[in-house]
């Protein structure tokens, strides 16, 4: 299947971006193929002020397998047994991820089916997530001898440590409701519900200044890093720069003056 049709691309007026991965026959794995149409949409958004939200999506019955793994076991056929072409798509991999961290825009996963390994890390490194009562997710690595290590980056980030262990330990599978309760998902619907409420949500947001968005979502994923009083100290600076831009001042003067803020982005 072309590139350019196993990543489809949507933007609605209100600025919502939907990247909607098209490939259900490999159930959406992260191919290379599908890890370069990521990155790539990803660094598109990110620099074009038109997009605000940006919803990952999937069509068929997996939200994301993870890597394709026939596609990997291809690479043993090298005279290295593959630790080039390893090296390279954990690269990409780890790189996507990143991408999406450092994306100034928010982006919301919206979860269908399941989400295994490598698509439970996409998930997990996505800003917010939307569930349907149906999905599932897991780290299965260890069933064939491969422990999930690069999904357990973005696993541990977002929920505890004995929660991503269990996951990562036993590669069972976690259900919707399981997966909102240790933090991995923000909610849970019924699936004829989901995309309507990913869509609202991500419009509320996409309603915010942009700017101010992309402030806070940098400022977050840096100073979760930081010792504490440094996470202070860097959190103040960014308050007060935040404080001089013209958005801040328009929020906060139509604040007082009870009406809506007019937005310039800046």
């Amino acid at each position: 299947m072309p590139e350019k049709d196993i990543l489809l691309r949507e933007r609605d007026d209100y600025g919502v971006l939907r990247l909607t991965m098209n490939d259900a026959g490999r159930r959406n794995a992260l191919s290379e193929a599908m890890l370069a149409g990521l990155s790539a949409a990803f660094a598109d958004a990110g620099a074009d002020p038109a997009v605000r939200v940006i919803v990952l999506a999937a069509i068929g019955p997996a939200f994301c397998a993870g890597h394709d793994l026939k596609e990997m076991t291809a690479g043993r056929s090298d005279p290295d047994r593959g630790r080039a072409y390893f090296t390279k798509i954990m690269s990409m991999c780890s790189g996507l991820m990143q991408a999406i961290v450092n994306c100034p825009k928010p982006v919301i996963a919206e979860v269908t089916g399941v989400a295994t390994a490598a698509g439970c890390q996409l998930v997990a490194s996505c800003d917010l997530a939307v569930a349907a009562d149906t999905a599932r997710f897991s780290t299965p690595g260890v069933h064939i001898g491969l422990f999930c290590s690069t999904p357990m980056v973005a696993l541990s980030r977002n929920v505890g440590n004995k929660h991503a262990m269990e996951m990562l330990l036993t590669g069972d599978m976690t259900s919707a409701d399981r997966a909102a309760e240790i933090g991995l998902v923000n909610r849970v619907v019924p699936a004829a519900a989901l995309q309507e409420t990913t869509g609202a949500l991500a419009r509320k947001i996409a309603s915010k200044s942009s700017m101010t968005l992309a402030i806070g979502k940098q400022a977050f994923y840096a100073q979760r890093e930081m010792p504490l009083a440094d996470a202070y100290a860097y959190a103040s600076e960014v308050m007060v720069e935040n404080m001089l831009a013209l958005d801040a001042e328009e929020g906060i003067g139509a604040f007082i003056e009870k009406r809506s803020p007019q937005w310039q982005d800046r």
